[in-house]
């Protein structure tokens, strides 16, 4: 059973050895088909999580092995939720827009509620975030999806606490937009309360900022703030997805900054 308050999920040593072994069978269901199949798959995986839940370490393990595996197909993102924060921790990257983005993911997909750690691949499906085999899976699955959109970033300079950047995207743009995300790439916590009290946990690539551009042509310019969370000397990362009204994803690009 998953955690929706205080069911702990352990993930064992021997699932290391076999998730991600691409020979590894799967039952899933086959994926449908795309409208187009012009563009290189691309894996974009959502972690729902929060310090305060006991449920989501094993996930955070999970999403960093699979970031430590450097597949360029693969982008991994830590979205910290604020609904567990009552318990006593306050985790420092929550943010209750990403609560709401939860959200709207689980009402997509007819779920009856939020729960953690939730991981939501390509903005198509969810699962519970620290099942490896299920992951493992999955990412084998949308590897062999090719994708209707791609992006890529032409132009990434930082001015201070603005990083600018350029951007081209091929493929059909109608009912799309670009979901600029800045993430930081690693930040370990002692945490005080709650359910993960006197533990220390490791995050990666937490999503400390957002930001949504309409796009209307292929080509383009905009900013993003990085906040103060991100102190000088931590490694960040602008991401650019693209994605359509119902959340689904259809391209990824990335590039990282090192902040002075």
């Amino acid at each position: 059973m998953w955690k929706k308050s205080t069911i702990v999920i352990l993930v064992t040593g021997v699932f290391w050895l076999t998730a991600f072994d691409p020979r590894s069978p799967s039952a899933l269901p086959e994926l449908p088909e795309r409208v187009s199949k012009t563009f290189e798959p691309v894996v974009v995986l959502e972690l729902f999580t929060s310090q305060g839940c006991s449920s989501c370490p094993a996930a955070d393990a999970l999403l960093k092995k699979v970031k430590e595996l450097g597949d360029s197909q693969v982008f991994t993102l830590s979205y910290h939720v604020d609904y567990w924060n009552y318990i006593g921790w306050t985790d420092p990257f929550s943010q209750p827009q990403y609560s709401k983005k939860q959200a709207l993911y689980n009402d997509k997909f007819k779920y009856r509620s939020n729960y953690t750690p939730e991981m939501v691949i390509n903005g198509s499906r969810h699962f519970i975030g620290s099942d490896a085999s299920r992951l493992a899976a999955e990412i084998g699955q949308q590897k062999k999806v090719r994708t209707p959109n791609a992006i890529a970033l032409t132009e990434l300079k930082r001015k201070s606490a603005t990083l600018n950047f350029s951007y081209e995207v091929s493929g059909e743009l109608t009912g799309k937009n670009i979901r600029a995300v800045l993430v930081l790439d690693e930040k370990t916590t002692k945490i005080g309360k709650g359910e993960n009290r006197n533990r220390s946990l490791t995050n990666s690539n937490i999503v400390i900022a957002e930001k949504m551009l309409t796009l209307s042509e292929n080509k383009g310019k905009n900013s993003i703030t990085i906040p103060g969370i991100a102190i000088p000397g931590d490694k960040i990362k602008l991401v650019l997805l693209v994605e359509d009204s119902e959340y689904t994803i259809t391209a990824a690009a990335g590039s990282s900054i090192e902040q002075s």
